[in-house]
Order: structure tokens, then sequence, then C-alpha cells
């Protein structure tokens, strides 16, 4: 037996007042209730079609009963037709768009039938007179014709055929409304809703046979009464396009969107997903936001709109067309009217950044919506608009290129339910539902980016969005890249690299930040080839190593660069076992027909790629890149396409950087960071990049961001610290985003860029394997002592380490997580993280908001005397001691503790027990002092910046003697 809908409902023996409640709860629901009047005007309908029939029959058609009877049974063959190819035509959705049609149709049907019948009442009275066809005499002396004598004269197909029409034309209209009225009321009123459909359909069935008595008493025919209804079926058809516009103008809108927008619809079939109860959140890109969601849901729903908003004269006629909520964001009150449409089953619309946005990404998310959806306990369907930024009528002028008529896509993502823990309350529960929502919308945003491309279909798509005279490189020569010129460029050294190149899969590029560099790079990638990038800074032998992993046979290199690096002891190690090419031999080779043919692939760049034999495979490896060897050989780490374009999202959906800011990269394109954020970002995305050699530059690079009017930096704690104390004061007026990474960044120098320039540090954590960026503090969210959140699209998972009680070893796996290792000992062999899962090696701890503080590398922890010791705690608290100086411990072994501490210092003349006591007023346990303390002039550092602990050891090893 079915479950009683409604156990609790108590049965009123008082029927009238019971069919008045029944009568109240139609009219609760709007779109019900005009659902009931519409079956209720067809029931009407048939009552004065099926009473008369038998008297049309006899009078218009000069029938007998057997002809009433055939049409009475074509009448109901119509109907029945029209109801089953009702669910063909909407293919099983429940949609009421063709029911105004249906009727606008029936009156023109209804009103031809009159006529029709005045032409057969007169041609057959006419026949019948001149006894020109057979006939039978009824008991009330008329003579009549049988059905195949009415069949015989043409002017009864006319009759019949608006006959069929008409039915067939309610079959439509009829079977959409009763479908509504059952899918629009909850499963537990669904009873007694059918129970006041009947109600009101009776109301109309009596007033029918009432007004056919009135009018057949004053002197009407049935064909009389036929126009009557067809007259007043065009006031009722008025009726349901006053109250219903959605269906027809949302029909309308669709096609004119689709035209000129081309606008493309994803995932519809999770509104389905997300049932009759649902808040529907979307990006807020441009004024074209809400009609396009009112034009593609397939039914009518409630937008919220800012009270202020509602006002304007503009919107007014809004409310004509589309249902809007005015909101007052003062009125935490006001967030009920919302709530009361969704649980009548209405689905809302919000745009929760409560404005349009004027930098591109994803604003400031209120917690007003999360509120209303947990409420309502209606599901989050979270909705991506891209495309529209680019319209006139959106707020980025400036920012983004114009365009009169962009493409357009929406893509409805999977619902999300906004349940919150059941012990928050007040503020609390008001925060856990803003970033409750703000994560959807992220989320949304990552899930509908393009990361299935490459890196040369992204750069495709800059093309498409800016023009091919977008300049998005620059470097010392301060010669501007155009994506053209890019192009260009990547095509004629490319094919000539290519040619140089048989057969090689990977090829070692040694280069500097350059345009050159970054047009050798996508000239490889058009070839099918994979640069690997060389770390220069970590020497000749490490180099070597690096190319064993990779197994390659050719090095990309610049004589002038050799030169300025003094490396030709590095080159001369490598051409033992490479081949060296020099760009400036490269560049002699290159002719008139070269650079034609260059010309005309840039202008048929696709077809181009595909000649050329570039891997279109996303998943396929797109760079090398080498980890830094802070802690002993390198290792290639390989990345494909999509860990880029992915790891590019990840970025770009949590911090805002928009299209007209200028990146200043002085990393090193061989550093995960510099190669993504210097390069790959920017060039990808359509924003401008200043590439400049070195790093160590510190008096200089300060210089080049002023005279750049650089907006972006990203850099590492010892770069941004050098770069501080040399710096003028002016130097980083147009910075906007300052962020640190690679390494952690140091209080102090947080503390100098904030009094000093008045810039805020967004500290981020990553790591190569990761392409690179795992987490970042943003200026939405940031919190002092950690790395932010872990990004978008990423699972995490903490394992705990003997030893140590807070926090674990962090693992990672994600769309940017390394296809894998190229080790020196497997050359060639990609060595897949296990199940995608990739071992950071750093023990963090992730508090309930989700953010990361990194303790330490799981190798930089010592166990002194069977304790775990952090070495990194150790270097923190020396530079809350020292922050003038820089600190770096290692550990060594020990005789009678297993390990001993050595810290090394810019310190002159260290006191080990004038150091001991300080540590100890910081609460530093006896076993967490180093045991020696020595005095050097700088740390050694790695091209990255990164500390390097390799050296160190050595040291430490050496002045122990050990």
């Amino acid at each position: 037996d079915a479950p009683a809908a409604q156990p609790d409902l108590k049965i009123n023996p008082n029927f009238i007042a019971e069919t008045w409640n029944a009568m109240k709860l139609a009219k609760s629901r709007d779109e019900v209730f005009l659902a009931i009047m519409g079956i209720s005007w067809f029931w009407l309908l048939g009552v004065v079609f099926v009473t008369q029939m038998q008297s049309f029959a006899n009078v218009s058609l000069k029938g007998n009963p057997d002809v009433a009877s055939a049409i009475f049974a074509l009448f109901s063959v119509g109907i029945a037709a029209g109801s089953v190819y009702c669910n063909k035509l909407l293919g099983g959705k429940i949609s009421t768009r063709f029911v105004p049609i249906s009727v606008l149709l029936m009156s023109v049907f209804m009103i031809d039938l009159y006529f029709a019948a005045s032409h057969t009442e007169r041609v057959f009275g006419e026949a019948i007179a001149a006894g020109t066809v057979a006939t039978q005499i009824n008991a009330a002396g008329v003579p009549l014709m049988g059905v195949g004598a009415v069949l015989s004269f043409p002017h009864t197909w006319r009759v019949l055929f608006d006959m069929t029409a008409i039915a067939f034309l309610s079959g439509l209209f009829v079977v959409p409304l009763f479908a509504l009225m059952q899918a629009r009321t909850p499963y537990y009123q669904r009873a007694r809703m059918v129970g006041a459909n009947n109600i009101f359909n009776a109301m109309f069935m009596v007033a029918a046979t009432l007004a056919s008595v009135v009018l057949i008493g004053m002197g009407f025919s049935a064909k009389g009464l036929f126009l009557i209804l067809g007259l007043a079926n065009i006031l009722a058809a008025i009726f349901i396009l006053r109250i219903l516009p959605h269906e027809i103008l949302s029909k309308v809108a669709r096609g004119l969107f689709r035209f000129f927008y081309r606008v493309e619809v994803k995932g519809l079939e999770n509104l389905e997903a997300a049932g009759r109860r649902a808040l529907i959140v979307a990006n807020h890109t441009s004024l074209l936001d809400g009609p396009l969601l009112s034009a593609f849901l397939p039914e009518k729903a409630s937008f919220a709109i800012n009270t202020q908003m509602a006002e304007k004269w503009w919107v007014k006629p809004a409310f004509a067309l589309f249902e809007l909520c005015p909101m007052d964001p003062g009125n935490p009150m006001s967030l009920r009217t919302l709530v009361s449409a969704l649980k009548r089953g209405k689905r809302v619309v919000i745009f929760p950044e409560g404005r349009i946005t004027v930098t591109g990404g994803l604003m400031k998310i209120y917690e007003g919506p999360g509120a209303v959806a947990t409420m309502a306990k209606a599901k989050i369907l979270p909705v991506r608009i891209d495309g529209a930024q680019f319209s006139p009528l959106s707020r980025l002028k400036g920012v983004y290129p114009r365009k009169l008529f962009p493409k357009i896509t929406l893509t409805f993502l999977p619902p999300v339910s906004p349940e919150a823990p059941a012990e928050l309350k007040g503020s609390a529960l008001r925060e856990f539902q803003a970033e409750k929502l703000y994560t959807v919308m992220t989320d949304m945003v990552f899930k509908s980016s393009k990361i299935d491309q490459t890196i040369w279909q992204s750069l495709m798509d800059v093309k498409a969005s800016y023009g091919g005279g977008r300049i998005i490189l620059e470097d010392i020569q301060r010669k501007p890249m155009s994506v053209n010129r890019l192009i260009l460029g990547s095509f004629i050294l490319g094919r000539k690299l290519a040619h140089l190149t048989p057969g090689q899969k990977y090829v070692g590029l040694l280069l500097p930040n350059a345009n050159a560099a970054v047009a050798s790079i996508f000239g490889l990638y058009a070839y099918g080839r994979i640069p690997a990038m060389l770390n220069f800074s970590t020497g000749g032998v490490n180099m070597v190593a690096a190319c064993t992993a990779a197994e390659v046979r050719t090095i990309i290199t610049s004589r002038k660069f050799i030169e300025a690096g003094e490396m030709h002891d590095d080159v001369a190690l490598l051409s033992k076992t490479c081949k060296i090419i020099y760009l400036e031999d490269v560049r002699e080779m290159v002719s008139k027909i070269d650079k034609l043919r260059g010309l005309l692939q840039r202008v048929f760049t696709s077809a181009s790629l595909k000649a050329s034999g570039m891997n279109s495979d996303p998943h396929s490896p797109a760079v090398v890149l080498f980890t830094s060897g802070s802690e002993g050989v390198p290792k290639g780490v390989v990345l494909s396409h999509r860990n880029v374009i992915a790891n590019k999202h990840q970025i770009l959906t949590r911090i805002a950087i928009m299209p007209n800011d200028l990146f200043f990269c002085a990393l090193p394109i061989f550093h995960a960071f510099g190669f993504l954020g210097g390069v790959m970002l920017p060039a990808t995305t359509g924003m401008r990049s200043f590439l400049y050699p070195s790093p160590l530059h510190y008096k200089i690079v300060p210089e080049m961001v002023y005279d750049t009017g650089a907006t972006i930096l990203f850099s590492t704690d010892t770069f941004l610290n050098g770069y501080a104390r040399n710096a003028h004061a002016y130097d980083f007026y147009n910075v906007r985003l300052l962020v640190g990474g690679a390494e952690r960044v140091k209080p102090e120098t947080r503390q100098l860029y904030m009094e000093r320039y008045g810039l805020r540090i967004i500290e981020g954590y990553g790591a190569t394997e990761c392409s690179p960026v795992v987490a970042a503090n943003t200026f939405m969210h940031a919190k002092n002592g950690t790395v932010g959140r872990i990004f978008d699209g990423m699972q995490h998972r903490l394992e705990p380490v003997d030893g140590i009680a807070e926090g674990g070893r962090l693992w990672i796996k994600g769309p940017n997580v390394m296809k894998g290792y190229l080790r020196a000992d497997n050359p060639g062999v990609i060595e897949a993280p296990p199940d995608g899962w990739y071992d950071t090696g750093d023990i963090v701890t992730i508090d309930e908001q989700g953010y990361i503080t990194i303790k330490g590398r799981a190798k930089r922890f010592s166990k002194i005397a069977g304790e775990m010791v952090s070495l990194t705690a150790i270097e923190a608290k020396m530079g809350e001691l020292y922050p003038d100086h820089v600190h770096a411990v290692v550990a060594a072994p020990d005789p009678k503790k297993g390990e001993q501490l050595v810290m090394f210092t810019t310190l002159e003349k260290p006191d080990r027990k004038t150091i001991s006591t300080a540590l100890k007023s910081l609460g530093v346990s006896e076993l967490m002092i180093p045991k020696n303390i020595f005095h050097v002039e700088a740390l050694p550092v790695l091209g990255s910046g990164k500390t390097d602990y390799v050296t160190l050891n050595k040291m430490g090893l050496e002045k122990l003697g050990v």
C-alpha cells in the first residue's frame, strides 16, 4: 500500500467550508491556478460542443443521428491524437509553451467552422429541396441525409477539417495544463489540488450549460454558439498571453540570443536534478544576465532584484515580462519573500555578488542566498555565464575588448545541498553560509573553465577574443611582441628547430627570460617537441643529470646568454653528451622563403598546426621542469598541457587578475613559478608580461617595475627582501598584487612592504609537481601565518607522521598534478604518481576554515634523543630574534643523540649561550637549540631563491669534520 502523503491532515465534515478551502488552495499558487482555469475552459468548450453536436448535425449538415455520432467520434479521436502528439512535441517535458498558440488557432478554426457550416447549410438545403440526394424522414417529418450522402459533398470536408483541428488543438492545449497542475503542486497537496480542479471544472461546465440555454432561448443556433465560443476564445487567449508571456517571449528571446550571441547552453539536465525547490545562483557579468537566464530557463522563474534597482524607470517594464522580487539588502526579513517562493515550488534566480563585476572575476559573495537556501531547504544550482563580459552592457570598459555580439555560454552545474552544521548559530552560521556559497561559485567557475585544451589552443582563444594585435610579451630589448608576432616567430623558429632535432621528443632549453625563449617554447610545441627547461643555476653536473633523465640530445641556447652568465665550462660539459644549437646561428638560417611560409602559417594557424605535427591531446606532455635540487639530484617533472591550463584557471578563479594587468617576471622560466606565473598564465589569458633575465638584480628590478608600470609581481621571500632594501619608496606605486611563494614569507618581509610601500604580500604555496600552485591567500580570504586555502579542483589528505603530534604529511590530487617524474637512473620513463596522488613531503595543519599552515618539510625534521624537531621552526624563531639577518639549520650525525643541529647565520660572532637564552625565552626547548653555530657572510641559494640546503649540509659536515 502507498503511504499517506499527509497523514496529519484532518477531514473536515463541513463540505461547504472545505470546498472553499480547496478553491483558496488553488488560488495560492499562481501557475497552478492558471492551469486550472485553462483546464476548466477546456471543459466549458467541451460541454458546449458535446451538447450541441446533434443539433449542429441536424441543422447545419442536414444529417441524421448517424452523422452526429460520426462527428462525435471524429472529435474524440482528434482530442486523443492531439494529446499523444503533445507528448512527442514536448519530448516528455512539462511545458506550456504551445498552449497560447493552440488557443489562438482554436479560435481561428471555430470562426471558420461558423462560415463553413453556413455554406453547407445552404447548399445541403437546396440539394434536399431539389431531390438530388437520398434522405430519410425523421420523427418530426424533416428529411435528413445519412453519413454517405453527407460525405459525398466536397463542402463537408471543410467542416470536418475544422472540427478535427479544433479537437486536435484542444489536446495540445489541455494536456500540458494537467501536467503543469500536478508538477507544480507539492506531492502532499496534489490530491486536494485535483479536487479543487474538479470543483472549478464543474463550475465552468454548469456556466456553459446555463449560457447555452439562455443563448438558444434567444434564437441562437449551434453554429452561432460555436462562433460565440470562437470569439470568447480569443479573449481567453489574450488572458493567457497576458499572464504567461514567458512561454512566448522566451522562445522569441532564445531565437534572438542564439542568432546574435550564438548562445550555447550546457548541463541543462542539472536543472531537473535540482528538483522544484531550486535556488539558481549565477555570476553577474552584464545587464544581459537576467534576460539570458529568463530566456533559457524552461519555465518562468522569480528573479531577486535590489529595491533601488527596481525603482528605476527602465526596469519597471520588466515586471510585465518577468517575475521580479524586489529585495532590500538592509532588511533581512525581505529574504522571506524568496523563501516563500521556493517553498511554493517556484525556482528563484539570484546573483550572490549583488552587483555586476568590475574585475571580470567573482566579487564579494553575500551570505543572503545561502541563508535563503537553508531556510527553504532548497538545492543550490550554480550557473556560469561566460562571454557576456565582452558586451557593451558589462561594466568592464577599458578592461575587456568590447564586442557588439560576443559568443555567450551558459553552463548549469550539478546542484549542491546548502546544509550547515546544526551547532552553528548567528554570525557563525552566516559566515558559514557565505563561505559555502563562495566555494560553490568558485567551484562552478573552475569546473566550467576550458582546461581540456593545449597551450597553443589557449593562445588561439586569446587571438579570437582580443585580436592578433594584442601585446602579450616584452623583454629588456623593449620590443613588444603581439599574439600574431609570437605565432609567426613560433612557426619560423619551430620549423628550423624541428629540422635540427629529427626524431627527438624532448629538447633542452638553456635560455634566460626573453621573448626568444617563449617563441622557442611555442615553436617546439608546433612541431611536436617538448621543451625541457634546464636549470642553469644548479651547475653543469646537475644539468647533465637532467638531460640524462629526459633523454635530451639537443640543447637550444644563446651565445650572448652563455657569455653573460660565464657558463662556458657548463656548456663544455653538456656538449659531451648533447648537441648545442645557438639561436644566433638559427636566425642566420632563416630565409625570406621561411618568413613567407611563416606568414602563411600564421594566417592559417589551425590548419598549419595540424600539418606541422603538433600534439593536440591536452593530456600530452607540455614541459619538463626540474626540481630545485635543494634535497638531492634534480628530477624531471613532466607537466601536461592540461596540468598547466588547469592551474591557470585555478588561480584565476580565486584571484582577481584582469586583462589590463602587467606581470613583471624576474623569476627564471625554468622555475615552475616563473614558467606559469610569468609566461603561460598571461600569454594564454591575453595579459601582458615583462620578462627580466635575473631576479638577483636587487637594484635594477624595482626600477624596472616602476618603469614598466607593472601591476603584478610574483617572487620569493629572498628576492622580495632584496628588492625592498634597495627600492625607492615610489618604485612599486602601481603594483596591486604582490605574490610570494616557493619559500616561507618571513614576517619581517611582510612588515617591511606594508610599512614602506603600503603593499600586502599575498603568500601562496605550491610545488613544481603541482604546476605549481596548490593554495594561496587572496584579497578575499587571507590569514596571517598560513599559505591560504587549497584551490578548486584539488583533493587532499593528511597522513600521520611518527613523532609529530600536530598535523600530517600533505598529499594532493587534481588536474594540476604532474604526469610523473623522469629520473636519471630510469631515463625517459615517466613514473606517474600512485593513483594520481602526489606526496608533497610537507608537514602541515589545516584548520576548520581550510587554511594551511606549513610546519616544515618531512626531510626538515630531525630526530634528537627520540623526539622530532622541526628545523624550519627553529629558523622561524631565530628570525623573530634577529630579523635583520638570515639563518638556516641543518642536521648532522651525533654519536649520542642520533642527530645534532647545526646553524648557519649571518650574525657576526654568534654566541651560543646568548642565543640559547634568547630562544628559551620564546619557549624553545633545549632539544631545539643548535649545538653548533657558524657565521657566514651569506647563505647559499638556488636560482629559484630557495636556500641551498644540499650545500649547507656539506658545509656542516666539513665544519664538524664528519
